[in-house]
């Protein structure tokens, strides 16, 4: 269910739980099919190995995937998918175009035991596919909605005998009488960018918590430490010498906390995040935005 996307859509359709309309793709005709029934442009997923915008497309025609169906061909055949390193002999996973409201997020943890616990329900923010921002808890969001979402994150977990930490990444939209809905876009059975926040702004950490629930211990609370925090991705610049910006942020806000993964710097490559809380929503995102900004070289004062 964690690295197969197929198999995690056919098990959230067992068990009911809303999903996009898909569809399994294994030639140009079912993407065609699948196009004239939920209308173009769709999302079109390879269902192992992609992360973080790869292995994902938004296509507006058969021609537009030529290289990923001539692959799935190539791949029934025994051949394998160079772009992806892996064998494309399942198919693709096609998605219909969603009309979301914003990205949300739930993390729950399980232990063996049965015991579980879920955090409050986040919003995730995307640039080209991967997120650069989490707002802790979700500003504005619908009470029942976000119990909804909790619930079925829970259940999940249940269902699938998740052991640790798992997140939920959800679409929020609008069911046919214009009320808050929700779609599960994806599975990640891990500790997850989106509850990186934990680690500052929650009573218990993702990270904390995963090893509990592994070793089957009580879990810990996951109550709010403050009103809000505000998660920023650093991505990497142009600058691989991080120190000295770092000590200068550090110096410029001193209740802003930093993590570098000390991974070496690649333009748009995840190597840490920046945590900060409080009571001033607007005042968090400029202030987790200018560090993230000044570590990646886009800003310099």
């Amino acid at each position: 269910h964690a690295q197969d996307k197929l198999v995690m859509r056919r098990r959230l359709r067992a068990l009911g739980i809303p999903c996009p309309d898909w569809a399994h793709v294994t030639s140009r005709a079912d993407l065609e099919a699948f196009g004239r029934r939920v209308g173009w442009p769709l999302v079109l997923k390879t269902p192992r190995g992609g992360y973080d915008g790869k292995g994902v497309r938004v296509v507006t025609g058969p021609d537009d995937a030529r290289d990923w169906l001539d692959a799935v061909e190539a791949a029934g055949a025994g051949g394998t998918d160079g772009e992806h390193g892996t064998t494309m002999a399942d198919g693709l996973l096609a998605e219909a175009m969603v009309g979301f409201t914003r990205e949300l997020a739930v993390l729950v943890a399980r232990s063996p035991s049965g015991q579980a616990a879920v955090w409050p329900v986040v919003e995730t923010v995307q640039t080209d596919g991967i997120c650069t921002e989490v707002l802790a808890p979700a500003p504005d969001l619908d009470p029942e909605l976000a119990s909804r979402a909790s619930e079925s994150a829970l259940r999940i977990a249940g269902e699938l005998g998740v052991t640790g930490v798992m997140a939920v990444e959800l679409f929020e939209t609008r069911d046919g009488d214009g009320r808050p809905a929700y779609l599960v876009n994806e599975l990640a059975m891990r500790p997850h960018n989106s509850g990186h926040w934990t680690i500052d702004g929650s009573v218990t950490s993702q990270f904390e918590q995963h090893l509990r629930a592994v070793l089957d211990l009580p879990l810990g609370s996951t109550r709010s430490r403050a009103r809000w925090t505000v998660m920023g991705n650093v991505l990497g610049g142009d600058y691989p010498e991080l120190y000295a910006t770092y000590r200068h942020l550090m110096a410029r806000d001193p209740a802003m906390k930093f993590h570098l993964y000390g991974k070496d710097v690649r333009p748009g490559r995840k190597i840490g995040h920046v945590d900060v809380s409080g009571d001033d929503l607007d005042d968090l995102r400029a202030r987790a935005r200018h560090a993230c900004d000044y570590l990646q070289g886009v800003i310099t004062e």
